[in-house]
């Protein structure tokens, strides 16, 4: 059966497609302020409201259009057209100029939102002339809550993983240009002809633009990034979990994820000697290691020290992360070709999900993921998963974890003790000073040693014939040693960490990390 684009087929198929433009937009402005602010939750949801609202504001403003529907109508989709195609790079030119960018996604959020709500209305008053009531809302509503299935499917198996956030607006512009030209072309007889003018200079200047700015695009981008970190930048790349950024100057790297620092090569082993050696004494024997994070190789390095590990599994949700680890010249010098190992085993697979399904037990396990920012994040440093922890580990089995900068915020290593104790972990937490970092610290936690007695065996470690840049007998002592505020620090209010109540995610957002910021440590400004 042959199918007759009429127009109001036409305009069916514009709400289908502003349908999936505007919501693809909104993912791409929530997924650009989760990167560059952090708090993905957070920003979804606000992003996304406020979309909603502007729907409804901009449903009410079109009550006050009467004449000239046609022409409004298409005159949104160019605009939409616009919007959508450059909200990344928008977004990316005033990262240059803008600390707080939220006030740049916000707006194009609220703008999008406004032009859908005044299309959806217009565009059933224009299709009034060839439907009945009863079919034209159902048909219109139906048509635009379709396009916005297709939008979030397009924009989660399409669109990030394969065009990332610098193409894929420009995929929805120019499906909004097609419409809107699909429309000039199908209703242009109710166009008035003193205004058909305007569409004749509109139409090849948005085309322009779009062209502009696909051709722009990477350099926009790029000058943004160079703009944005101190050090050249000499990688950067936008995968389906995070930005991972490496910038360097002189002779030393820096490795950023979503702009947050993760390592740099100039005192990196003042991170990862405590992250992995400490615990490594604590139990006898040491054959299995879960490594969880650390898909630059670095924490796989310094447990390859040990000749009687036998397998050591990798497990980093980021297929990219463990490929720079991998083949990025600058982190296989680093980690002594670490993943490239037959002892190494490298999975991406998210770490809860690993462990729920796994049935291999470890002698020590590693967790350094990054700080959590997140809810998603946060999860990683839950009851629930240190329970799975403990679950995994043989009966003499521990595990140490990363927990954030000590004194800018002390309540998010308490809380990460205080939850591992409540699973039936005795912990010991530890502390270094990293340069580039600041005061760092770890929760370190065993199935079977006491607090006292961990600390009795980290005081008569030898650490002989263990190639060191920095760890000494000495030292490691030291790890354990707190001044008297930290010791005598009340922990009695603070809760424990659960996926219901993720109270570590509020303690991290609570700490003093604008201080942190300020001086130099933490981001990329």
């Amino acid at each position: 059966m042959k199918i007759r684009l009429t127009p109001s087929l036409a305009l069916k198929v514009a709400l289908f497609a502003t349908g999936m433009c505007g919501i693809v937009a909104e993912y791409i402005l929530s997924t650009l302020a989760t990167y560059f602010i952090g708090d993905s939750v957070f920003q979804w949801t606000m992003v996304l409201s406020m979309m909603l609202f502007s729907m409804g504001v901009g449903s009410r403003l079109s009550r006050n259009f009467s004449t000239h529907l046609v022409e409004i109508f298409i005159g949104a989709e160019l605009l939409l057209a616009f919007l959508s195609g450059h909200a990344g790079t928008i977004t990316y030119l005033f990262m240059g100029y803008v600390r707080h960018i939220e006030w740049v996604i916000y707006p194009c959020s609220i703008a999008v939102g406004l032009l859908i709500g005044m299309e959806i209305p217009i565009a059933t008053r224009i299709n009034e002339r060839y439907e009945s009531l009863r079919t034209n809302i159902a048909g219109m509503m139906e048509k635009d809550y379709y396009g916005s299935l297709l939008g979030g499917v397009f924009f989660a198996f399409i669109g990030l993983p394969y065009l990332g956030l610098t193409y894929t607006p420009f995929v929805l512009g120019f499906l909004n240009f097609t419409v809107a030209v699909l429309l000039w072309l199908y209703l242009g007889d109710l166009i008035e002809k003193r205004l058909r003018w305007i569409f004749y200079i509109a139409v090849p200047a948005s085309f322009t633009l779009l062209m502009l700015g696909i051709f722009l695009a990477e350099p926009i981008v790029f000058w943004s990034e160079q703009q944005r970190y101190k050090e050249k930048v000499v990688f950067s790349k936008e995968t389906k979990y995070q930005k991972i950024t490496i910038t360097q100057w002189k002779d030393q790297y820096w490795l950023f994820l979503n702009a947050s620092k993760q390592l740099c090569t100039f005192d990196e082993w003042l991170y990862h000697e405590p992250l992995v050696h400490p615990v490594m004494h604590l139990t006898p024997e040491v054959r299995d290691v879960l490594i969880m994070g650390a898909g630059d190789g670095c924490a796989v390095r310094e447990v390859l020290k040990y000749p009687h590990v036998k397998n050591i599994i990798l497990v980093d949700i980021d297929p990219e992360m463990t490929k720079i680890g991998k083949e990025h010249s600058v982190f296989r010098k680093l980690n002594q070709d670490a993943l490239h190992n037959p002892k190494v085993k490298v999975l991406n697979q998210d770490a809860f999900t690993f462990l729920e399904k796994s049935e291999q037990l470890f002698d020590v396990i590693i967790a350094d993921f990054p700080d959590p920012l997140s809810v998603e994040v946060n999860r990683l440093y839950s009851k629930e998963f240190y329970r799975l922890c403990h679950k995994q580990l043989r009966p003499n089995g521990a595990m140490i974890t990363q927990a954030a900068g000590l004194h800018f915020s002390p309540l998010v290593y308490r809380c990460i003790e205080k939850t591992m104790q409540h699973v039936g972990f005795y912990t010991l937490p530890i502390h270094n000073h990293v340069y580039t970092f600041g005061e760092w610290t770890w929760v370190i936690a065993s199935k079977s040693l006491p607090t006292k007695r961990m600390q009795a065996r980290l005081d008569n470690v030898t650490l002989q014939n263990i190639p060191l840049r920095w760890l000494t007998p000495s030292a490691m002592r030291g790890l354990s040693a707190f001044g008297r505020d930290l010791l005598e620090m009340d922990s009695s209010d603070i809760k424990i960490n659960t996926l219901q109540n993720p109270m570590l995610y509020h303690y991290y957002q609570e700490g003093t990390w604008d201080k942190y910021y300020e001086d130099g440590l933490g981001e990329s400004e």
